[in-house]
């Protein structure tokens, strides 16, 4: 298991079991410390992403963060991983073009690409920090305007791990990659060593899909299930779903 991830791993199976109205509950928290970690969606004007391809890179860009080596103990991202994972994991996901892409690659964090039939996708996640204190690069980028067409990815690619996503759920594309981000971290805490250091060998690579109604109910077994092999993530429901929503899952079969 990850170092810095550790924190999550202990929080999870507590996280499922709370009372729905508890999980918005922010009474313990000072507004001045709230962390976050940035995501920015590449988004072109005139060469819009494709979602799934967009979505893929969000879920694989948010544990890359986490996983890579300045973020380990001694790292120089380090202190301010540690410090975001130790509380409420919260996302900010912002949407820029042009200039604005180019701006935020010189701000500390992790761009990952996906092409998928329906476009590439590229998103960076940044290394997280205060809210108060988000880099202006960051801060004047749109949060809406997010939303794009469903597209048709087919089957995932046999041997990676699968998000995914409720289909009784509907989230913008912003909050979706949100929700893939939390998805493969709370999987990378689960994951035993040797197969976490695989993930990692291989890019960290998945699938983002959005579950039948009957396969969803089949995930939502799974995790049920004495093996554990799939994880959920509830939302606190501070934007969009309710609280204590399952908005997705991530699963890697055997």
């Amino acid at each position: 298991m990850s170092a810095v991830l550790a924190p999550l791993a202990g929080r999870y199976v507590r996280w499922l079991r709370l009372p729905a109205a508890r999980t918005s509950d922010t009474s313990d928290e000072n507004p001045e410390l709230v962390r976050a970690m940035p995501m920015v969606l590449r988004v072109e004007r005139t060469d819009a992403p494709g979602r799934t391809p967009l979505l893929e890179a969000a879920a694989s860009a948010a544990v890359a963060v986490c996983l890579d080596e300045r973020a380990a103990p001694g790292g120089e991202w380090h202190e301010a991983v540690a410090a975001w994972v130790g509380g409420r994991i919260r996302k900010v996901t912002r949407r820029a073009r042009g200039a604005h892409w180019a701006a935020v690659q010189q701000l500390p964090g992790v761009t990952v690409a996906v092409d998928g039939e329906s476009g590439r996708g590229e998103v960076r996640a940044l290394v997280p920090g205060l809210v108060t204190e988000t880099p202006k690069e960051v801060s004047r980028l749109q949060i809406a305007g997010t939303d794009l067409p469903y597209d048709d990815p087919g089957e995932p690619i046999p041997g990676l791990p699968v998000v995914w996503l409720n289909p009784a759920v509907e989230l913008t594309v912003g909050k979706a990659a949100a929700q893939v981000g939390h998805a493969t971290m709370i999987l990378a805490a689960a994951l035993p060593a040797a197969r976490l250091a695989e993930w990692r060998a291989d890019g960290l690579r998945c699938a983002v899909r959005v579950a039948t109604p009957k396969g969803w109910r089949a995930v939502l077994d799974t995790a049920a299930g004495p093996a554990r092999s799939t994880v959920l993530v509830r939302d606190a429901g501070f934007t969009e779903v309710a609280p204590g929503t399952v908005t997705c899952a991530a699963q890697w079969d055997d």
